[in-house]
């Protein structure tokens, strides 16, 4: 028997809470180990979505905690009131609030107690980037800790990948899919993996082109590959998901969430707001905490708009200095004529995707960002590896 575990991390966004069903359902073999970081400062939704997983799969969530129960309390020792793990480390960082130049929430919060609760252990952590997706998530710097993406065609991650077909392994992996694979199409097979990686033929249009040509084929390559290395995959005798061929998009997250009895967490529903006598709508985009610091500026107006207790207790983390936005105070943000300009960029916005057609549904095309003008422009070519990392 392998010693290898297998880990998934609920969010409580819409991605990973579907591949706990997805996994459950189609891979009953595996005895993953469920698990959620819990800062305290968490949507009620995501709270319920986790009971509703626990009922409708009967699973058992692990909640992992930052900090010990017995050092959450308040400095004048009142047991009553106990502090989140949030707010034990905003103290301890006194009173500076994390921001996507300091994420000291995600390292605190969320990988230390991943990684704590992982140890030593070799363990393959299941990550719910969809197949329409076109980003990366965090990928652990514990060598024990090996990322899977069920959702995707290629189900590996780049280390993995960068690995297998580094110019200096053509001759292994050509051997392998020769003397271990032995597909139909192995001739031209084996003219894509002896053309070495450059600038023109780069890894993403090499690994793409193995794919298109035969998706399993690749995956038991890879698989034969690793069990000459460290990574936890090459450990296991055998491993299910290399003859997956699922390409999961957003819809397919919906539906199985919606016919598993678990349902859609409500701040994904659009709601309607009015402006200048306009109809536009607004929803939040991402799980996690409600105070967010990726949040869009329209996400929150909705916040301020929907749930007035939660935007007043994030305004109450606000002192002179530290803000959740390098730009604006929510104090400044909350003014009538401030939400009334951000809804009319975001329904300019709107307008323009609906123009053009626009279906995307990564998460890139659904971030906005606001320049010193209040203007909206996409930030393209930003890095938002932060806000993946709250999702593993």
């Amino acid at each position: 028997m392998s010693n290898v575990r297998h880990v998934l991390g609920i969010s409580g966004g819409k991605d990973s809470a579907a591949l706990a069903i997805y996994l459950t359902n189609n891979y009953p073999e595996l005895d993953i180990e469920f698990y959620c970081c819990d800062t305290g400062r968490e949507l009620d939704e995501t709270y319920q979505l986790i009971d509703n997983l626990e009922s409708q799969l009967a699973i058992d969530i692990k909640k992992l905690k930052a900090v010990d129960n017995d050092k959450l309390v308040l400095q004048n020792g009142n047991d009553d009131k106990k502090l989140t793990p949030f707010d034990y480390y905003l103290e301890s960082y006194r009173g500076f609030l994390p921001s996507s130049q300091a994420r000291w929430c995600t390292k605190n919060l969320k990988l230390k107690p991943f990684e704590e609760y992982v140890g030593d252990d070799p363990a393959i952590s299941y990550v719910g980037i969809r197949g329409d997706e076109d980003r990366e998530a965090y990928i652990s710097t514990k060598p024990n800790i090996q990322s899977i993406f069920p959702y995707r065609k290629n189900i590996w991650s780049v280390d993995v990948i960068s690995l297998v077909l580094d110019n200096h392994n053509i001759g292994q992996l050509r051997d392998i899919y020769e003397s271990k694979i032995k597909p139909d199409n192995l001739n031209r097979l084996i003219e894509e993996i002896e053309k070495p990686v450059t600038k023109e033929n780069n890894l993403d249009k090499k690994v793409n082109i193995l794919l298109d040509l035969d998706t399993i084929a690749f995956n038991e390559a890879v698989f034969e590959f690793l069990k000459k290395t460290d990574y936890p995959v090459g450990q296991l005798e055998e491993f299910p998901l290399i003859y997956n061929t699922d390409i999961i998009v957003r819809d397919e997250v919906f539906r199985m969430l919606e016919e598993s009895g678990v349902g859609v967490p409500k701040y994904y529903e659009k709601r309607e707001y009015e402006v200048d006598g306009e109809t536009g709508t607004y929803a939040r985009t991402r799980s996690g905490c409600f105070f967010c610091f990726f949040q869009q500026k329209i996400e929150w107006v909705w916040l301020y708009e929907n749930n007035p207790e939660k935007f007043e207790k994030a305004q109450s983390y606000e002192k002179e200095g530290f803000t959740w936005m390098d730009n604006e105070s929510l104090e400044e943000l909350a003014q009538p004529e401030r939400r009334k300009k951000i809804k009319r960029d975001h329904l300019k916005k709107q307008k323009r995707r609906k123009k053009q057609g626009s279906n995307s549904n990564t998460l890139l095309s659904n971030l906005l960002e606001e320049n010193e003008k209040g203007e909206y422009f996409d930030k393209e070519e930003e890095d938002y590896t932060g806000c993946t990392i709250c999702f593993i």
